[in-house]
């Protein structure tokens, strides 16, 4: 993947009400009904925040075949060189494949509530401002676009979407982190597949 302008952009309308039509009984008139906002945790200061051991469920779906899998593990963030190391294993499950998998990343700083998520070797991912508890951002892989919308629902929960479109895939990708209440340690990574850019794909 190449490098990419981080643009950290708040996705302000994570806390808009929707307006939606829905059927009421059988031949009677529609009724228009106004979605509660979704709950979001703003967090000023990401590092100590995100520290721990979370339990990670995510569905994965080809929009381009249809298929759809899930994969199901540990995610794992620990202090690293004034930052965090993002671990993340488990197992993968494809219909034509199922077997364990891994990736990591390092989480860090920018400033109050931004934070950088940057491969290993250094390259920039994506950029996040957590301060009203949602963000957005995109990241050019070529010839493919990831977007990223990330969402922290409260202390112990968080959802996270990459959205990948372009020639070579178009995938969307949906994780849920849960905290653990475990002291937080690094898992073992040999062995097993190493996963995509954003995990499964």
């Amino acid at each position: 993947m190449g490098g990419t302008d981080a643009r950290g952009q708040d996705m302000q309308d994570a806390a808009t009400p929707d307006t939606f039509i829905v059927p009421t009984d059988a031949g009677a008139a529609k009724q228009q009904v106004t979605a509660i906002p979704p709950v979001l945790l703003g967090v000023e200061d990401p590092l100590p925040f995100l520290a721990g051991r979370w339990t990670t469920h995510r569905r994965l779906l080809d929009r381009t075949t249809g298929m759809t899998g899930t994969f199901t593990g540990l995610t794992t963030f620990t202090p690293d060189d004034g930052g965090l190391r993002w671990d993340e294993q488990g197992t993968v499950s494809w219909p034509s494949f199922e077997g364990p998998a891994f990736r990591s990343y390092r989480v860090l700083g920018v400033g109050g509530a931004v934070i950088d998520i940057r491969f290993m070797d250094a390259r920039l991912l994506c950029r996040l401002d957590l301060g009203t508890g949602a963000a957005r951002d995109e990241h050019d892989c070529s010839p493919d676009t990831y977007l990223v919308d990330f969402a922290v629902r409260s202390r112990k929960l968080i959802h996270y979407t990459w959205d990948v479109t372009g020639p070579a895939k178009d995938l969307l990708l949906t994780t849920t982190l849960e905290r653990r209440s475990e002291a937080a340690t690094a898992p073992e990574t040999s062995g097993g597949v190493g996963l995509g850019p954003v995990g499964g794909a």
